[in-house]
């Protein structure tokens, strides 16, 4: 399946694109700020092309995700469930599938508004919006 990998590591990281001095971020989320701000509320991370890329970060520490939300194919496999935890002030998530089922943990930035700012512990980086 070396296209649902592709599409799947294209989307997670697309918020990449964005240079990283245009972004205004704020102070970085500690580990009980992480949990109150997206337990139980969909994520929607920022795509280069305009979309939001929908994960829904349920409070029993499952997460769900879904490319539906961007048109992509049943053929291409767009959903996943994972786990996710707060560890060291970070947010930590493993996916069933995407990624080969690896283990990935995020820094979170305060953004205006609802607007996140994530920090990959491979060092890709990007923007999200935290929604209900």
């Amino acid at each position: 399946m070396p296209i649902v990998r592709s599409v799947v590591t294209a989307l997670a990281g697309l918020a990449v694109l964005a240079p990283a001095a245009t972004l205004a971020q704020g102070a970085a989320l500690s580990g009980s700020e992480i949990r109150a701000t997206i337990a139980g509320k969909r994520v929607y991370l920022a795509t280069p092309f305009g979309g939001e890329f929908p994960l829904y970060y349920r409070a029993d520490g499952t997460v769900d995700g879904s490319g539906k939300a961007l048109g992509l194919g049943k053929a291409m496999r767009p959903t996943d469930t994972g786990t996710w935890w707060v560890r060291d002030n970070q947010l930590c998530q493993k996916w069933t599938t995407w990624y080969d089922g690896r283990q990935f943990c995020f820094s979170l930035r305060e953004g205006e508004g609802a607007r996140l700012y994530w920090t990959r512990d491979d060092g890709l980086s990007g923007r999200a919006r935290v929604g209900k």
